[in-house]
């Protein structure tokens, strides 16, 4: 079963069983200030300040994007400190020392009154904190990010001998990599230059992202009109996230195109660590009035670290056989992909939560349906970091759709703001479910009279949940590059286990930000509806009944995140969307035709794993041509589903009248790669604190709700 949705975008589907094979802080300036999220920045009268590393270039480009944009230019070296003091820059440094000449240039900082300007500052203009909480206030603060190897080669050569910390013979590296954390917490807008990038360029960039933060318009639904949105009615990521669902039911998806890196871009992420990679490709697709890149960067430390993650590579790649590798996305502390966003996401969410105040005093109840991994990983995100904020968390799973360990990590999972539900039907049952709680306005009536509640969702229909699954899918390549397996630009294939359609649309989304991902290989099972649907543009449930497999993640007949890739694959054709999807409602039954169609068919051609990589595996051996290196999303610990990998080990005997702890000890004795998920291991030997089953009926659900409202 072949079907290519769009030109280099392959994507394959099996039905098959489980197989085996052998913290930064904020600095002060930046706590106070939040940007204005309507700015007409080419129009009024804010200034545009270029903030970067002695010899980045910052006088020149400053100088050009003054002739650009018809500003004057302020250079603080040349046109501020030299006449005021009256002497040499270097020399008043060797005069005084940089402690006292960092406060000097400061204050000499802080007499400067300017609008409309372009100001170019010194390299250690960001080093005194009241200083750039002053002129940052005046307008936008540019970092000009260049390469620290070209930055040592300009000043060797230029030969500067003003740079602050060189007068007591500090090593310029040692400077640099200082200056760089500095910086790293002082700007609104990166500007990711490239080795030898020419002043022209960089110029051409900062007017290009300034031009974006000044167009941009936020959000829109798939099932709108995005030229219909006022300028003046931007819909920011608080919004978003907040609401979960667009208001006319569809998916929220930015209303500019996916910003695209250049290969001399991404060439600089290669040997960073995962969080530093993470915050570069989080602030291109966020607006810095929505979420200031200081704060993205504390959130990012926090989520991703050594004490949550059991690897330092957050999620490796590792070799597996031939030209195939693993994308390790289960080393977080639910043993699941899951974990890369729901570490992350509660906190933007909270952050959300607290800017909507005091305008906004009302709680979240956050509802979840899940086929096993979210729910997981949605209750230790929320109880880890949501926790005292006024959101709560209600998991909704299929009684009988999931693994015993992903049940008894749910259900022994403690915290105040946390409620485990079993539904005694499938997960689309459940999804139902929440569905309905969302279109309940009697519900919504009386959770408002009693606490000032609304409700909200976590699944991967919000943006939130998708941001950082495209992160990890970035950092995959990039790590290819970094091992020497392929060069920068190299393409590479992609094999995915598929069921609501967000994992692969993280992947979809990072070849639309340049990443050379030749072909995006989804693996499903049995539950194909999505292979029909791409196979022959109709989606049809109507006589589908689920079908229970060993890989319940994705044992789903409603992919909910299908329907931003309809909209992107239609050229945002909101109308389609629309129309489709209350088909789908109404019939459980849509059909696309002609131009939309034809891109989803332009083209016919010793380690454990877990029964949803496993897929993944299987489809990759039978799509892979050997051409091209093929990463392999291992998207779960093996140890979730121990019965089923045992017993397809052959090992059905050995697990007679054992306990899923004495499970996890059978598979110790097995192998050692992976290596066992501690946390999980810890779980399984937990009491469930928080089990309750219900029967099938939204009435039931409706009434928890209410119940739990009253716990937060």
């Amino acid at each position: 079963m072949l079907s290519t949705l769009r030109n280099s975008v392959l994507w394959r589907f099996v039905e098959t069983q489980a197989i085996t094979c052998t913290a930064f802080r904020i600095r002060s300036f930046q706590q106070q200030r939040r940007l204005n999220t309507t700015t007409r920045i080419f129009s009024e009268k804010y200034n545009i300040i270029l903030m970067g590393s002695p010899g980045s270039g910052k006088s020149t480009v400053a100088r050009i994007l003054a002739n650009k944009l018809n500003k004057p230019s302020i250079d603080i070296d040349n046109d501020v400190l030299e006449p005021m003091w009256g002497k040499k820059i270097s020399e008043k440094l060797k005069e005084k020392g940089s402690k006292a000449f960092i406060e000097e240039e400061g204050k000499a900082l802080m007499t400067v009154k300017a609008e409309n300007s372009i100001i170019s500052l010194t390299g250690s203009n960001p080093l005194h904190d009241e200083a750039m909480r002053y002129i940052a206030n005046t307008g936008y603060v540019i970092f000009l990010d260049y390469p620290a190897k070209g930055i040592l080669q300009r000043l060797h050569k230029m030969k500067i001998d003003r740079i602050v910390g060189q007068e007591m013979g500090t090593p310029l590296t040692d400077i640099l990599d200082h200056r760089q954390s500095t910086y790293e917490q002082a700007y609104d807008i990166r500007i990711l230059c490239e080795e030898d990038e020419s002043p022209e360029s960089v110029s051409e960039k900062v007017v290009q992202a300034l031009k974006v933060l000044e167009e941009d318009q936020g959000y829109v639904s798939t099932r709108q009109d995005v030229k219909s949105q006022s300028p003046h009615e931007r819909t920011t990521l608080g919004e978003i996230l907040l609401q979960g669902l667009a208001p006319d039911g569809g998916l929220f998806v930015p209303a500019l195109q996916i910003p695209c890196l250049t290969k001399g871009e991404w060439s600089r992420l290669v040997n960073m660590r995962y969080q530093d990679r993470a915050v570069r490709i989080m602030e291109k697709l966020i607006n810095p009035c929505d979420l200031h890149p200081s704060k993205l960067r504390l959130f990012i430390e926090k989520a991703y670290n050594t004490e949550l993650f059991n690897d330092e590579k957050i999620f490796p790649v590792r070799h597996l056989q031939d030209n195939q590798f693993l994308l390790e996305l289960f080393h977080g502390p639910t043993g699941s992909f899951k974990d890369g966003a729901l570490q992350l996401m509660p906190q933007m969410f909270v952050d959300a939560l607290k800017h909507s105040q005091p305008m906004n005093n009302s709680r979240y109840i956050i509802l979840v349906a899940t086929s096993g991994d979210t729910g997981g990983a949605v209750l230790d995100g929320f109880r880890r970091h949501a926790e005292g904020s006024g959101v709560g968390v209600i998991v909704l799973f299929p009684e009988h759709g999931i693994s015993e360990v992903q049940r008894l990590q749910m259900t022994s999972m403690s915290g105040g703001n946390v409620q485990v539900l079993g539904i005694d039907g499938d997960f689309d049952l459940c999804q139902a479910m929440i569905k309905k709680a969302f279109q309940d306005q009697d519900l919504a009536s009386w959770l408002e009279a009693n606490g000032n509640f609304k409700l909200s969702a976590a699944n991967s229909i919000t943006w939130g949940r998708l941001l950082p699954q495209i992160v990890f899918q970035v950092s995959s390549y990039l790590n290819l590059v970094e091992q020497k397996v392929i060069s920068l630009g190299d393409e590479v294939d992609v094999s995915i286990p598929t069921g609501n359609f967000g994992n692969i649309l993280g992947a979809f989304y990072a070849q639309a930000m340049g990443i050379p991902f030749r072909r995006l290989i989804c693996a499903s099972n049995t539950n194909n509806t999505l292979t029909e649907f791409i196979n022959s543009g109709k989606y049809d449930i109507r006589s589908r009944q689920l079908q229970k497999t060993q890989s319940p993640a994705i044992d789903i007949l409603k992919a909910s995140n299908l329907e931003r890739f309809i909209y992107h694959m239609s050229n945002r054709d909101y109308q389609l969307v629309r129309k489709c999807f209350k088909d789908l409602e109404e019939n459980q039954c849509f059909e696309v035709t002609g131009q939309v169609c034809a891109k989803m068919n332009d083209e016919k051609y010793g380690y454990l794993l877990d029964p949803h990589t496993a897929i993944a595996k299987f489809v990759a051996d039978l799509v892979n041509d050997g051409d091209v290196p093929m990463i392999i999303n291992a998207t779960a610990h093996y140890s979730k589903f121990i019965p089923q990998v045992l017993q397809a080990l052959g090992r059905k005997k050995d697990m007679k009248d054992k306990s899923v702890s004495e499970l996890f000890e059978m598979a110790h004795k097995i192998t050692e790669a992976p290596s066992m998920h501690s946390k999980l291991e810890e779980c399984v030997k937990s009491a469930s604190v928080c089990e309750k089953v219900l029967k099938p009926n939204y009435e039931d659900v409706e009434r928890e709700i209410k119940i739990f409202s009253h716990k937060i």
